[in-house]
């Protein structure tokens, strides 16, 4: 019986010890973690710059089919500045977006961020973009304004992550205050609309989105002040000092007309904003893209797609215009060419119906023709759009070449390189070549910027 418990007691001990190790050995390997290391030139040779950013009615959204947003559009030119392209990351938390910015995630996080002690000890801050006061949202008390003394012991519903429990807590020492402050991951306007349908009482937000929510729900007072005309930044990792330089230097070519013009239409038209914000149509209010949605849906199910994909190559290709014509005589809202138009039965491009059944019937022969030489159908996929584009004589092209040159011919990325290439002699004068000169380029944006659409639409808009 002694070494019965001798032994178990040996067990457990060598167990607790092992578990102790494991357990310093991770927090050792936390704390010496290489950090990562990708700055401008890397960007650039990667050719997309990662961006997180907030989904609100000023940050970024959709708008019949169109994404929008003040920082979404910061970002859009930011990017052609750069010579990049865009990928968002949508986060609600703010101590997720710095995790997201150390590891690699993201290189650059978009949102109104104050440069406070904590903050600046992990990451770098551009030049301001402009200034942010807070204030307290709540609902009006019979024509008087709000005081503090009115919230008495209640509590403030705050967005986790961002200074305002800090600024709060000044004011409630000063005063002698006895309210409560509970963080949540709620945005400010979720928890302005829950203050509008009497969920909570109070809230903190900056003055621009209180005033343009005020439009919305008449009922707010938001003349509490918290804090005043404090800076705010976006902000890149500490080893990305070229980015920061360059971003710095394209605020500093923005400030005086580009910016200031933003700031005017997504925060001093707050009608205007609460119109695409609250719009069936937006992807903050309700959860379609157009009025052809349930088409798109049915058409999608017989191609397989996400409809979502469909919905992205409708709005590239016609912004969901049914009367909308192309310079090369390309019609309706998937602008099918006559000859594509007769060869499918669309005897009317401006119907809706037809369009999209023509264009699914072509989309569906193209998949058929690359069914075979590309087996994988997030790669076909590509193939297709390209296809549909420029079509498929020259995407057929570059893939002879890739397969000349030994590169993998079942690859996107390896045949878009050579498509690219279309545009040189050399190669479209190469005797694997069958339909000549194109202008490649534009075929390699063109599925780029229906897969960028795409992830938006995943990310906005739900399946």
């Amino acid at each position: 019986m002694k070494k019965l418990i001798i032994a178990t007691v040996s067990t457990l001990v060598l167990l607790f010890a092992g578990v102790q190790c494991t357990f310093f050995e991770n927090r050792i390997q936390q704390v010496f973690q290489e950090p990562y290391i990708f700055d401008l030139q890397s960007i650039k040779s990667r050719g997309t710059l990662r961006a997180a950013v907030d989904n609100n009615s000023t940050a970024y959204y959709i708008y019949r089919g169109r994404r929008m947003g003040y920082e979404y559009e910061l970002l859009r030119d930011l990017g052609k500045s750069l010579g990049v392209q865009l990928e968002l990351v949508v986060l609600d938390d703010i101590d997720e977006a710095f995790e997201y910015l150390e590891s690699g995630k993201v290189d650059l996080i978009a949102m109104n961020l104050e440069n406070t002690k904590r903050r600046n000890t992990r990451a770098s801050f551009t030049n301001y973009l402009g200034t942010m006061s807070s204030v307290v949202v709540g609902r009006k008390p019979n024509e008087r304004t709000v005081t503090w003394q009115e919230i008495g012991a209640d509590t403030i519903y705050i967005r986790k992550g961002t200074v305002y429990p800090d600024q709060l807590e000044i004011i409630k020492d000063s005063l002698n205050l006895s309210f409560t402050i509970l963080e949540t991951v709620d945005h400010e306007e979720n928890l302005i609309d829950q203050i509008a349908d009497k969920k909570i009482k109070w809230t903190v937000a900056d003055r621009n989105i209180a005033k343009a929510n005020q439009t919305y729900y008449p009922g707010l007072d938001a003349s509490l002040k918290v804090s005043e005309n404090g800076t705010v930044a976006w902000a890149v990792r500490k080893n990305s000092p070229h980015l920061l330089e360059e971003i710095n230097s394209w605020l500093g070519e923005k400030k005086n007309r580009f910016i200031p013009d933003l700031y005017a239409k997504y925060f001093l038209s707050p009608r205007n904003n609460f119109y695409r914000t609250n719009s069936p149509y937006s992807s903050l209010a309700g959860n379609r893209i157009s009025i052809f949605d349930e088409l798109i849906q049915e058409s999608s199910r017989e191609l397989g797609w996400d409809w979502r994909l469909l919905a992205a190559l409708v709005y590239k290709e016609s912004g969901f215009d049914t009367t909308a014509l192309s310079y090369a005589g390309a019609e309706g809202l998937l602008q099918l060419m006559p000859v594509t138009l007769a060869r499918f039965g669309v005897t009317d491009p401006s119907d809706p119906f037809q369009s999209l059944q023509g264009g699914v019937k072509y989309l569906q022969y193209l998949d058929k023709f690359w069914r075979a030489r590309v087996p994988d159908t997030n790669e076909r996929i590509r193939f297709i759009l390209a296809s549909y584009n420029i079509g498929q004589g020259h995407v057929e092209d570059a893939w002879r070449l890739t397969l000349k040159y030994g590169k993998n011919t079942q690859s996107w990325e390896d045949v878009a390189y050579f498509l690219k290439l279309k545009s040189d002699p050399e190669f479209y004068r190469d005797p694997m070549v069958k339909s000549g000169f194109a202008k490649g380029h534009i075929a390699v944006n063109y599925v780029r910027d229906i897969l960028n659409l795409f992830e938006s639409y995943k990310d906005l808009v739900n399946p």
